[in-house]
């Protein structure tokens, strides 16, 4: 599908029966804010329990084609709500102000958009979207409904020592910097998420719906849970799913959230059991003035480098004090910023003696985060990651799967968001849904 025909396409069916009352809702400061899940997994259920922090708010609808994953959302989380399959009941709903997006990835831009349309507040899990179009249509949608709060679940942003690393960079504390490395590395050898055998799906789960616009496959319970985002299907892997995180911090950090190439290489070399992503990935981006390397990996946990300050809580390390599997640094003319999730360290070069090692560890920001979004809705405080900054992170996660699937530099245009002089590779920034959501889509 052509990158207009795609932006120009109606919401989905149902939605011009929506009123979009919570829209013109005026809050206040004690204002009650009412908002539904819709997919009810894991993550999304994570994320509800941090928002209902922020006080006077409530989950009074759960929504997921698998009613069992409603059904214990509701258990623990909303007693009194009501429980739905179909988002698009869900957003005919009147009293509901907001709804909180937990689904696979591949239904994100579907529901935000109609929920945007139907004038509901949105909360997206990351990656917003499962595709650069994508992207693009809910970036063109939250433009339309301005109304609207839409706020990207990168909670990296709401994190006070990543604020404080883009002071020092951006104020050339650290001198100038001119690459940044970024990693994300696990272990899941040897089998991966392993292996099971296609079968009937459960009786309270609607396997079309879950595929939506994905390809119709035979039912296998690795496609469900947390297990789908080993399967290009519903989720664009590692890049998209760790990766973004940190891609969203250097954006934040270094005040560039545009690159203009990207070169990747992807392998699955020897990791065994289902899903179709890469074990190995190693991918180089440029910006106007610095360079970008990002690898991930999942055969080995150790990390792209050591820890190098004893007691710091760096997030997903492990207790035997050596290992630093996720991180970005900063290699500044005068120091360089080590950040992660949890932590920061500023180490001096040797011939800056002057300044003074910094080492600084914080609570994972996921709570500042989800209250921030009920902030925005009541108390009309600014939005951390509204659609375009979410959009651009998600451009890296999409840009290094193109270049690793056509195999070759993918040069990049930030303001037409196009890729230059490459046909093929420019079909890969969309993908046509199954129908009949190829008829009904974004």
């Amino acid at each position: 599908m052509e990158r207009r025909d795609f932006l120009k396409k109606a919401a989905v069916t149902g939605a011009a029966a929506i009123t979009a009352s919570s829209m013109d809702r005026i809050y206040g400061a004690g204002s009650k804010v009412n908002i539904a899940l819709i997919g009810c997994g894991s993550q999304g259920t994570h994320v509800a329990r941090l928002i209902n922090q922020a006080g006077n708010v409530e989950y009074i609808a759960f929504c997921d084609v698998y009613e069992r994953n409603a059904q214990r959302a509701k258990t623990s989380l909303g007693p009194n709500a009501k429980i739905f399959r179909d988002f698009r009941k869900v957003l005919e709903e009147k009293d509901i102000d907001a709804v909180h997006i937990g689904t696979p990835d591949h239904w994100h831009a579907l529901i935000a958009i109609a929920a945007l349309e139907a004038g509901k507040h949105v909360y997206c899990e990351k990656p917003i979207e499962h595709t650069i179009q994508e992207g693009l249509a809910i970036v063109e949608a939250s433009k339309k409904y301005p109304k609207c709060i839409f706020l990207t679940g990168t909670q990296h942003r709401s994190a006070p020592h990543i604020m404080r690393a883009a002071e020092m960079v951006q104020s050339g504390a650290i001198g100038e910097v001119h690459f940044v490395s970024v990693w994300n590395y696990s272990n899941s050898m040897p089998n991966g998420i392993g292996t099971a055998p296609d079968s009937k799906p459960p009786e309270d789960l609607d396997w079309d719906f879950y595929l939506g616009p994905a390809p119709m496959v035979p039912y296998n319970p690795l496609r469900v849970g947390p297990t789908y985002r080993s399967f290009r299907d519903y989720s664009s892997g590692r890049v998209a799913d760790y990766g973004v995180h940190r891609f969203d911090s250097v954006h934040q950090i270094m005040g560039d959230e545009k690159p203009l190439s990207c070169n990747c290489s992807a392998y699955r070399y020897c990791l065994g059991g289902m899903g179709d992503h890469p074990d190995v990935m190693q991918a180089t981006f440029e910006y106007k003035n610095w360079i970008m390397s990002y690898e991930t990996l999942d055969i080995n946990s150790f990390g792209s480098m050591a820890r190098t300050t004893a007691g710091l809580p760096h997030h997903g390390a492990s207790q035997n004090g050596k290992d630093r599997p996720n991180g970005m640094m900063f290699f500044g003319t005068k120091a360089t910023l080590i950040v992660d999730r949890r932590a920061t360290e500023l180490i001096p070069e040797p011939r800056n003696s002057n300044i003074q090692p910094v080492a600084e560890g914080n609570d994972v920001p996921d709570a500042l985060h989800a209250q921030h979004f009920i902030r925005c809705i009541r108390d009309g405080e600014k939005v951390r990651t509204d659609a375009l900054t979410g959009h651009r992170a998600g451009n890296i996660c999409h840009l290094a799967n193109i270049s690793s699937k056509t195999g070759r530099k993918i040069k990049w245009d930030p303001e037409k968001e196009v890729i230059i002089d490459d046909p093929e590779a420019s079909k890969l920034i969309g993908k046509k849904a199954r129908s009949p959501w190829d008829k009904i889509t974004i």
